[in-house]
């Protein structure tokens, strides 16, 4: 599995790229990358309008100290302008909709390698976010996310994947098709972004935070918000509580002593501990270390 030295996005706040009072607020709203959108958020005559003008954009957010990335059309057409107007110092990555397949992402990544050499960035500086969002792509989550060392995340657009395969996108409609996305990243070495549910429904934030702690559950990693009231509850469902990393700093004490008494398997509040468990509060630790620094 290769290292492609992940970000700590836990929450990717989608901010539409011509309003400027979105934009202005992005820095004050704590999520760990702001998403600057020229697909959805953005009328099919204004697409040059917001081309125009992201540039400007990143860079006063990443001046800002944003992490910064872009979602671009799927469109070839206006994915190459979009790819010209973005690829800069300032933006880390593209999110890339509707991704039907390995090659769509190879072709993308093939086309950044030119436009990096020709603005003098490093090869490779500008990573990928692959959306799965139709049926087609379905059964190549894998192949998509081993595509390229530039794909660092995975995510099921569950709406559009809804209309591809004729369902309503309901929890049951979409859990089987996101644990394939959480087997397809970790596979493939990157990140598992999402939950099991709808991204536009964050009217009930009580229902969406036990959406998110289901998440992280099953594996997942981080999230998109299309609204900063979602931010919040990613940043805290996504990271490790103090309770859960007290507890896991106990497992692992108890863990070490037995080790040192000879023994490869422990009894500790009642539960058999092996070295797989051990790992999962390692990994708890981890994850703590990450975020608090």
């Amino acid at each position: 599995m290769p290292d492609r030295n992940l970000p700590n996005w836990r929450s990717i706040l989608f901010v539409p790229v011509l309003n400027e009072k979105f934009v202005a607020g992005a820095p004050n709203r704590d999520a760990d990358c702001i998403q600057l959108d020229l697909e959805d958020a953005i009328p099919p005559d204004q697409k040059q309008q917001a081309r125009d003008h992201v540039a400007d954009v990143a860079d006063r957010l990443a001046d800002a100290g944003c992490d910064v990335i872009v979602r671009i059309n799927r469109p070839w057409c206006m994915a190459m302008a979009d790819m010209q107007a973005c690829v800069r110092p300032s933006v880390l990555a593209l999110t890339l909709p509707k991704v039907p397949g390995p090659g769509h992402v190879r072709a993308i990544a093939e086309t950044l390698d030119e436009i990096e050499q020709n603005m003098g960035l490093e090869n490779g500086h500008t990573r990928l976010i692959a959306m799965v969002e139709t049926a087609e792509a379905l059964s190549q989550m894998e192949q998509i996310a081993r595509a390229s060392d530039r794909v660092i995340g995975l995510i099921v657009g569950a709406e559009d994947l809804a209309v591809s395969m004729g369902m309503k996108p309901t929890h049951q409609s979409l859990l089987l098709p996101n644990l394939q996305a959480v087997a397809a990243a970790r596979a493939a070495g990157c990140m598992p972004l999402g939950f099991v549910g709808s991204v536009a429904d964050y009217s009930d934030m009580a229902a969406y935070g036990d959406l998110i702690s289901e998440a992280r559950s099953l594996g997942f990693t981080g999230a998109f918000a299309i609204h900063p009231s979602q931010v919040p509850v990613l940043n805290k469902q996504f990271a490790p509580s103090q309770e859960e990393v007290d507890a896991a700093r106990a497992l692992i004490a108890s863990f070490e002593q037995g080790i040192k008494e000879g023994r490869g398997a422990i009894s500790h509040n009642g539960k058999m501990v092996d070295l797989p468990v051990v790992e999962q509060a390692q990994a708890i630790l981890s994850a703590h270390e990450q975020f608090a620094s």
